[in-house]
């Protein structure tokens, strides 16, 4: 349960910190980064949210009854979002003002190392997509009840050069792999 709220909290700084920092940077809309991209996903509304290509491999990838196993992702890591639907779920479709119940597991891209899991806290956790951080929201939106998404989260989209200590370092390229429970 802690880990829970201290991610959740943990996220929900991390969009504030972001936000307030004071630098003019930002990360590249979405069309700049479909630019550079084969393939992508997108939401109902034709969205360019990230684009699919090589991620860490995860054991476990198709079974939602069992927390899955993040591997380190090769070098170099992206520097764009990018993930892929490991189980494509048949339920409603998640829009970016829904609260969205989910269970997930948090790693580092370069070790695999697991830095949050809902799956050892106290199970599936819940918060509107509006309250984390950016890479999240967007892995999240478009994802249809039932899911399992992989997620490389580069620094712009996460935490940025600050970080989140003393759990995440500045400058982490973060994997999730987020099961999408139920919406609200």
């Amino acid at each position: 349960m802690w880990k829970r709220n201290v991610l959740i909290a943990t996220c929900a700084l991390g969009v504030l910190g972001l936000s307030g920092c004071g630098s003019t940077a930002k990360p590249p809309s979405a069309e700049e980064t479909s630019t550079s991209a084969a393939s992508s996903t997108s939401t109902t509304s034709g969205t360019k949210l990230f684009t699919t290509g090589a991620v860490p491999s995860v054991g476990g990838a198709s079974d939602l009854s069992k927390e899955p196993v993040v591997s380190a992702g090769p070098s170099p890591a992206p520097t764009v979002l990018t993930g892929r639907d490991l189980v494509v779920g048949t339920g409603a479709t998640a829009v970016s003002t829904d609260t969205v119940k989910v269970q997930y597991v948090g790693a580092f891209y370069s070790t695999g190392k697991v830095f949050d899991a809902s799956w050892t806290d106290s199970g599936p956790t819940s918060f509107p997509l509006s309250g984390v951080i950016p890479g999240f929201k967007d892995a999240i939106i478009g994802m249809k009840v039932g899911g399992r998404r992989e997620m490389v989260i580069p620094p712009a989209y996460g935490y940025g050069a600050a970080g989140q200590p003393p759990t995440i370092p500045g400058n982490s390229t973060l994997v999730f792999v987020i099961d999408l429970l139920g919406i609200s």
